[in-house]
């Protein structure tokens, strides 16, 4: 289970206290014979070796924008060539993969296949010399009893590798009815539809996700997926099919019929069989002649009768294996006769194709599948669905605005079928234009079709200009107000107290010091004496031309004194400061001020760019890049100000490195920080 989320149900994580997993000595009570902890030994010793801690990073979308986040989970090696089981919640979607292995060794890792159906993922480890590794091997799940003694191994909590005895509670392990479908989803799949859990009370944290379940021979008798107060596995036959499936086509092929059903009714006529509650439109049941309100009775030549959900995942998966493309006979009970209906089966699509963010639009989206356009009610699978809007950006401030789950179907009078020709589009339209383009879209929602304007691009920062510069006394002050005047003895003084004297600069030449009372300006009574009062000095200042010199007069241990001071032009601040937005890591910089070497004590050769902003879920936010941060080397280069970062980034860009390392200044420390992007692709499955 990843460590990331909070979702009830699903992910092994929800509510649950930190709780440390001892040793195995920890494990057995006092009474437990010797001949059964060297069983347990030896079962433990066959598969650690095997055991994966993996890291993930994974991608979301949410708010317009691909997110990033860290997370991690638990797998098994299950071929000498490294390939490793895992769940699909823990590594399906994933850009980086990262394995610890049980010698403490870490190895990169890719994903080889993934099914959200029975949330099985497969990632291969990629040693940098080709090797062969220790294996766990399958036991049969269907010999599988309640009362069997079993071991949960894995990473809980992303700590080092545990094991954690238990016992088989139930073998037929399903969602509580009350959740209805949906209970456990995994991109738009009900994995209850195909798995029945192997419930177990050895515990299981989060981070144990994709660990294996094993039993007394040291077999893997399942995969840890769930916690509903018992820990669920989905059983090792299931898991060595879809794996074996996953590492020779990438991918599970099934069979699909266009049915929907559920157990036949507790009150109705038919003494067996399922009942069929819906076709989908066009479907290869609809096309055969299956109805809803049939009960089918034979399917493939095999009997079938569901009284109980615990019985619906075996005939789901009769139906999901066979060959795709073939016809098969189904014998369905209506009006209490029985009908012989032939339906060739097609192959079944996953309903979520992968999503996409198009930064140019401020937007997510995905491809339609069949699937899904049918559960929406669109006659055809063209168009690219909206699943999130960016608050703020083209999409969102358009007029009318576009929503999650609008379907873009036209831009610029162009039909638009897919994500890839949204994108090609994109390119055409934004191609040597510095400023957001208005685009002409047409988009449905539901059984409505609107036009609207997105300004389509990327805003760049606006250079705020410069301000005028002006006279400028290099000191910070505060107020001497009638309190401070009071306890000083003296309630008539009016001014400034001086709380900074800048180094180096014209007023610390003069002899100013901190401390310092300043009562008057070449002769001219100050009035300030209330907090409110604070720009009196600043601008009876700007008055002076630049380089002009001010005699001041200060009160300096019950001493009045007059100090001349050269009045230089005022520094630039943080506003005026050029600033550079990077959109693929997604932080801002800008230039650094007077004021930010003076109040960090930098030195005047100090060089380099100051984080402003840090997006979270982006990949400066996740190779922890901090607001604050002085980014002062990019790889090897030296970064002066925001137009060599802006320099370096373009040429990253262009290289698409592996890693990038950022060499900043945090405080009194100097970090490094490694970045390892996935860079864009233009796969819009």
């Amino acid at each position: 289970m990843k460590t990331s989320h909070s979702r009830p149900f699903t992910y092994l994580k929800s509510g649950l206290a930190v709780v440390l997993v001892g040793c195995m000595s920890a494990v057995f009570a006092e009474d437990v014979s010797p001949t059964f902890q060297e069983t347990v030994e030896r079962a433990v010793g066959k598969v650690k070796p095997a055991l994966v801690r993996i890291e993930v990073v994974s991608a979301d979308y949410w708010d317009g924008r691909e997110v990033k986040h860290e997370a991690s989970g638990s797998g098994v090696i299950i071929t000498p060539e490294g390939h490793v089981v895992t769940n699909h919640h823990v590594a399906g979607d994933a850009t980086l993969l990262l394995c610890t292995l049980s010698t403490k060794e870490e190895i990169e890792a890719e994903l080889v296949g993934k099914d959200p159906l029975t949330d099985i993922a497969v990632i291969k480890l990629k040693p940098e010399k080709s090797r062969t590794f220790p294996v766990a091997e399958f036991g049969d799940s269907s010999k599988v009893r309640a009362g069997d003694h079993v071991l949960a191994m894995g990473s809980p909590l992303s700590l080092s590798q545990s094991v954690t005895l238990g016992i088989i509670s139930n073998t037929e392990l399903v969602m509580p009815k009350w959740m209805g479908r949906g209970g456990l989803t995994l991109d738009g799949e009900d994995v209850g539809a195909l798995v029945r859990w192997f419930g177990h009370d050895a515990q299981i944290y989060g981070g144990n996700s994709g660990g294996p379940l094993v039993n007394m021979a040291g077999q893997i008798i399942g995969i840890n997926e769930i916690k509903i107060g018992l820990g669920g596995a989905i059983p090792g036959n299931v898991v060595k099919d879809v794996a074996e499936m996953l590492i020779k086509e990438g991918k599970v092929r099934r069979s699909w019929l266009g049915i929907t059903i559920q157990p036949r009714l507790k009150h109705g006529n038919a003494g067996r069989g399922v009942l069929v509650s819906g076709t989908f439109k066009d479907s290869p049941a609809e096309k055969a002649g299956v109805k809803s309100g049939d009960v089918l009775v034979r399917f493939a030549g095999q009997d079938v009768d569901v009284r109980f959900p615990e019985e619906l995942p075996a005939f789901n998966r009769l139906v999901a294996g066979l060959p795709v493309g073939e016809p098969v006979e189904v014998v369905v009970l209506r009006g209490g006769e029985e009908i012989v209906l032939s339906v060739t089966t097609i192959e079944r699509e996953k309903i979520y194709p992968q999503q996409h963010e198009i930064k140019e639009w401020g937007i997510t989206v995905r491809n339609m599948s069949d699937l899904l356009a049918k559960t929406m009610k669109r006659d055809s699978a063209e168009g690219v669905l909206v699943t999130s809007i960016r608050p703020g950006g083209p999409a969102g401030d358009a007029k009318p605005a576009i929503f999650r789950q609008d379907v873009l179907v036209e831009v610029n009078g162009k039909p638009i079928e897919n994500v890839q020709e949204l994108r090609d589009v994109t390119a055409e339209i934004v191609q040597g234009q510095d400023d957001p383009v208005p685009t002409l879209v047409g988009f449905e929602r539901k059984t409505e079709r609107y036009l609207t304007v997105v300004k389509v691009g990327i805003k760049d920062i606006e250079d705020p200009g410069l301000e005028v510069k002006k006279a400028w006394l290099p000191v910070q002050t505060q107020v001497l107000t009638r309190d401070i005047a009071t306890e000083l003895g003296d309630r008539k003084l009016k001014g400034f107290v001086i709380t900074q004297v800048f180094e180096g600069s014209t007023a610390e030449t003069a002899g100013l010091e901190v401390g310092d009372f300043i009562l008057a300006v070449d002769g001219e009574p100050l009035e300030a004496s209330a907090p409110e009062d604070y720009e009196e000095l600043p601008a009876l200042i700007r008055q002076y031309k630049i380089g002009s010199v001010a005699d001041l007069t200060v009160l300096r241990d019950a001493e009045k004194r007059t100090i001349a001071v050269e009045l230089i032009r005022s520094p630039k601040l943080s506003r005026e400061m050029k600033k550079y937005r990077d959109d693929n890591f997604e932080f801002t910089v800008r230039d650094i001020t007077f004021f930010d070497k003076a109040e960090e004590r930098w030195k005047e050769e100090e060089k380099g760019v100051l984080v402003e902003q840090v997006e979270s879920g982006g990949w400066a936010a996740l190779g922890q890049l901090r607001p604050g941060d002085l980014i002062q080397q990019v790889d090897d280069t030296v970064i002066a100000d925001v137009e060599a970062l802006e320099t370096k980034m373009d040429a990253v860009v262009a290289a698409e490195p592996k890693a990038v390392v950022f060499k900043v200044g945090r405080g009194v420390y100097t970090v490094y920080l490694e970045f390892e992007p996935k860079w864009e692709t233009t796969e819009t499955q």
